[in-house]
C-alpha cells in the first residue's frame, strides 16, 4: 500500500506564509546591521574618501560636517588630516571646526556634551543680560577700522582686490555706530561722519561693533535659539547655538543697494553663536540673510564676526577683532560676483575726536 502526503490548500498558503515571515526578519535583521555600521565613528580610510568626493561633488560638505558632529571619528586628528581637509575643503572653516571639534570629543567625550535643556536656557539668559548690560554700559569711542574689499564671479574662487578703507568707527548711546571715511588706498579723504560709509562707494556694513549682538539677543526680536555643539575659540571653550531671526523681526535688519541705497529690502537672519562657557560672553557671531526678496540686486549675505577682550582708556571691553563680510550680488541678467570685505577693528584712531555723548 502506497501512502501519499498532501497539503492542503490551507497548509500551502501556510508555507508561503511562512518563507514571507522568514524573508521579512532576514531584512530586519539586514536593515539592524546597516543602521548599526553606520552609526560607527568615521575611521581616516572612509574620512579621506569623502573629502576626496568633494571634488566631485562639492554640495557634500555638509554630509561631512553632519558625520563629524553625529558619528566622530576614531583617529587622531593629525597636521597632515589638518591639510588633507583644508586642500580638499577649499579651506572651509566649518569643516575645519567640525573636524577639530570631533578630534576633542574622542580625547575627552565628557567635555563635549550639551547642556540639558534648562541649563542651556540659563546659559542663553546670562549671555543676554551680559550683553545688553554691555551695550548699555558703553562709553563713547573711536577706533579704526582696517577693510579690504575684493570681489570675484561665484564659483571661481578668482578674487580681485578693489581697494583698501580706513574708516573711523564710533559709538555714543545717542547715536548708535557712526562711521567716517580717513583714507582709501592710502590716500586721506575728507569725509563726513554719517550712519555708515556707503559714500565710499561700493560694498558697505554696520553693525558689527554692538547693534548686531543687540538685535539678535533683544527680547523684542524673540530670537529662537538651539545648542548644537561645543567648540573651543582661541583657547576659550565654547557652547555653539544655532539661533532664527524671523522676517521683520527688528526693522533694522535690512540690505540696502543701489544709488544712495535707494533699494531697501527687510529680510530675516539664521546663523551660530560661540559663548564663552566660563565668562557668558559672545566669542563668535555668524549671519546669514534669509528671505531676501527674488528681485533684489543682492543675493545672498553672510558674515563671521570674532570677539575678543580690547583695552580702551585702560580698560577692557568685548569687541570684534575680525569680521569676513560677504555680499552675493546680481550683475545684468546672469551673473553674480561675490563680495568680500574683511576688518580689523583694534587700533585706535589717534587724530580723531571723541563723539560727544
Amino acid at each position: 500500500m502506497v501512502c501519499k502526503s498532501q497539503r492542503g490548500p490551507r497548509e500551502r498558503a501556510s508555507f508561503k506564509q511562512m518563507k514571507k515571515a522568514v524573508s521579512a526578519i532576514f531584512s530586519i535583521l539586514f536593515l539592524f546591521q546597516f543602521i548599526t555600521a553606520q552609526e560607527k565613528p568615521l575611521s581616516q580610510p572612509e574620512y579621506v574618501k569623502m573629502l576626496y568626493a568633494l571634488q566631485k561633488n562639492p554640495g557634500g560638505k555638509q554630509d561631512i560636517i553632519a558625520a563629524l558632529r553625529s558619528r566622530g571619528i576614531d583617529f587622531d586628528v593629525t597636521d597632515g588630516v589638518r591639510s588633507l581637509t583644508k586642500s580638499k575643503g577649499a579651506n572651509d572653516e566649518e569643516l575645519k571646526r567640525a573636524l577639530e571639534e570631533a578630534g576633542r570629543r574622542r580625547q575627552n567625550p565628557s567635555s563635549a556634551k550639551l547642556p540639558p535643556q534648562k541649563e542651556a536656557a540659563d546659559i542663553l539668559e546670562k549671555v543676554r543680560l551680559n550683553t545688553l548690560a554691555s551695550v548699555k554700559d558703553m562709553p563713547d569711542f573711536v577706533v579704526k577700522q582696517l577693510i579690504s574689499r575684493s570681489d570675484a564671479y561665484v564659483g571661481t574662487g578668482n578674487w580681485q582686490q578693489k581697494d583698501n578703507l580706513i574708516v573711523a568707527v564710533s559709538y555714543s548711546e545717542k547715536d548708535g555706530e557712526q562711521y567716517k571715511v580717513l583714507a582709501i588706498d592710502g590716500a586721506r579723504v575728507n569725509a563726513e561722519r554719517g550712519s555708515s560709509y556707503a559714500g565710499a562707494g561700493g560694498a558697505s556694513t554696520k553693525g558689527e561693533f554692538v547693534e548686531d549682538l543687540e538685535i539678535i539677543f533683544s527680547p523684542e526680536t524673540k530670537t529662537e535659539f538651539n545648542p548644537v555643539e561645543t567648540d573651543v575659540i582661541r583657547e576659550r571653550p565654547a557652547f555653539v547655538y544655532e539661533y532664527t531671526v524671523k522676517l521683520g523681526a527688528d526693522k533694522r535688519l535690512g540690505l540696502a543697494s543701489g544709488r544712495n541705497l535707494s533699494q531697501t529690502a527687510v529680510i530675516g537672519l539664521t546663523g551660530k553663536i560661540w559663548i564663552d562657557r566660563e565668562t557668558f560672553r559672545v566669542l563668535r557671531l555668524e549671519m546669514n540673510a534669509t528671505d531676501i526678496p527674488n528681485d533684489f540686486p543682492i543675493r545672498g549675505f553672510r558674515s563671521a564676526t570674532d570677539f575678543d577682550w580690547v583695552t580702551i582708556a585702560e580698560e577692557k571691553y568685548l569687541l570684534p577683532l575680525l569680521s569676513d563680510i560677504r555680499f552675493t550680488m546680481r550683475s545684468g541678467s546672469t551673473l553674480y560676483p561675490d563680495i568680500t570685505i574683511l576688518d580689523d577693528d583694534d587700533k585706535p584712531v589717534k587724530d580723531e575726536e571723541k563723539p560727544k555723548p
